[in-house]
């Protein structure tokens, strides 16, 4: 089973896909789209087509998706947000389910600590990941995105089986 996560960002989008083989995750690919400087609509286009072409070359069977944080500024929120759309957009008219996690549920799954920095992530992710380098910030947020959605998975499906054994005579 595969988990493409991605770490949305008007500018910069990464991915990064992992895959969930008998309990363990293994590392498949990451990256990032980097945009041009050019009017929104355009950087949105060259996010949904990218999103494309990752999820066409890597087939996903999930996509997990950091949600947009509001902090002081409401325009770079909007625009994060349309950035996230067009991603979720690419991935949606593939057919993939997508979950949407907090940036704090995110590094509290990866790390264990929320408030955790960019560097803690990207050596947990490195660690989890057995990676022989340190990914890029933006494809290490999106490998720790798919390895919180992983995590989820994992959770439910040992919730289901404990469910399934209570209500067995």
């Amino acid at each position: 089973m595969r988990v493409l996560g991605i770490d949305p960002g008007s500018r910069i989008t990464g991915f990064g896909v992992i895959e969930i083989e008998n309990g363990r995750l293994r590392y498949v690919t990451s990256g990032c789209i980097k945009m041009k400087e050019q009017a929104l609509p355009a950087r949105l286009k060259t996010i949904f087509e990218g999103m494309s072409e990752v999820i066409e070359n890597t087939r996903p069977d999930f996509m997990a998706i950091e949600e947009v944080f509001v902090s002081r500024n409401a325009r770079s929120a909007l625009i994060l947000g349309q950035a996230r759309g067009a991603a979720i957009s690419a991935g949606v008219s593939k057919g993939l389910a997508v979950g949407e996690y907090t940036a704090l549920q995110i590094k509290k799954s990866v790390v264990g600590y929320g408030q955790a920095d960019k560097a803690q992530v990207q050596h947990m992710v490195r660690t989890i990941l057995a990676l022989d380098g340190v990914p890029q910030e933006d494809a290490a947020d999106a490998l720790a995105c798919a390895i919180c959605h992983s995590h989820t998975l994992e959770h439910n499906n040992r919730m289901s089986k404990q469910q399934g054994m209570k209500t067995q005579p």
